[in-house]
């Protein structure tokens, strides 16, 4: 049976209180949203932090609403209510469909967009517990200093697994995080690092408040697919997410396509530029899929054979602009 190891609980009323408490046992401290990831991490002792400093009893960070052109919401938003909410539905559908691919009911019930978005990432090399770890003489992310992935490699290469960055990157997100310095505004574009060990943009003593998302275009539309071993559980073996907005004519005014659980951040795909004006016909989303494919390397850290996860690239993102109905036949 594995045990959590001992901890002392905070529970802030105002994100000041939190910020105050992180910056107070810098070094020894993490942030609580829903638990879902970093309990077990701690059971593993991937994390033996002293202090826990809790975020539901603070004010505000549950919100769902659209104001000034924009769709906010709050990072403790749960998954259950971003896989349910009518406004999501509406207006970020692919955001809900990620959300509804998350884990099983009890897990969405309990995770919070924000803990998704702050998502660990993963490797089977690392996702382990401390006795599996100690035998293989641990790994480049924790206590060690080889990477069982990449032989020679100085960098980790743990995957991102949090399903619901991709669809808002592809979205146009911006995501608020207050820390003692006060509040910054950063594109979740410019949230993510190539880095296994630490791949988020957050300081220690910094909090998530908020994720703004732009009201849809007239003619936007977006999609989201997920491949993973069971239809439930899973982590995701690869994401995609897809968006764009047509014009009256049919024309694409913009695409936007990340893929993601590949690496240690999410890929958007560059080099659609010159699809900008054209229509999405099948063979222009082809094209996508193989562009998409020459961006993506997928290497042996999660137990799924590489080369297949690839090749699904393309498929993926054929199926997620169907699913949008933006693409048309030839």
């Amino acid at each position: 049976m594995l045990t959590l190891p001992p901890f002392t609980y905070h529970a802030p009323a105002t994100v000041s209180e939190a910020v105050a408490l992180l910056a107070e046992h810098r070094g020894d401290v993490k942030l609580l949203a829903g638990g879902t990831d970093l309990l077990p991490n701690m059971k593993h002792r991937l994390f033996t932090p002293a202090h826990l400093v809790g975020l539901r009893s603070v004010r505000g960070l549950a919100e769902i609403a659209e104001k000034d052109g924009a769709v906010r919401l709050g990072p403790m938003v749960s998954i259950a209510r971003l896989a349910r909410d009518p406004l999501v539905e509406q207006r970020l559908p692919s955001l809900q469909a990620a959300a509804q691919a998350i884990a099983g009911p009890q897990l969405r019930q309990m995770g919070t967009l924000g803990g998704n978005l702050c998502l660990d990432t993963r490797c089977v090399f690392y996702n382990q517990t401390a006795f599996w770890r100690l035998a293989l003489g641990y790994c480049l992310k924790k206590d060690g200093t080889v990477c069982h992935v990449v032989k020679a490699g100085k960098r980790c290469v743990a995957a991102a697994s949090n399903d619901t960055a991709p669809a808002l990157l592809t979205l146009g997100a911006r995501i608020r995080v207050a820390g003692p310095l006060g509040t910054r505004d950063v594109a979740l574009a410019d949230f993510y690092f190539a880095d296994g060990v630490r791949n988020l943009g957050l300081q220690e003593d910094e909090v998530l408040t908020g994720i703004e998302v732009p009201s849809p275009e007239a003619g936007q539309r977006s999609g989201f697919q997920k491949l993973r071993v069971r239809e439930a559980v899973d982590y995701p073996s690869l994401s995609v997410a897809v968006s764009s907005a047509l014009d009256a004519g049919g024309n694409a005014r913009w695409v936007r396509v990340a893929v993601s659980a590949l690496g240690a951040r999410p890929h958007l795909v560059g080099s659609l530029e010159s699809l900008t004006g054209s229509k999405l016909t099948s063979a222009a989303v082809a094209e996508i899929g193989r562009i998409a494919h020459r961006q993506c390397h997928p290497l042996t850290n999660i137990n799924i054979d590489p080369a297949w996860r690839r090749d699904l690239i393309p498929v993926l993102v054929k199926r997620a602009f169907e699913t949008c109905r933006l693409a048309r036949a030839s």
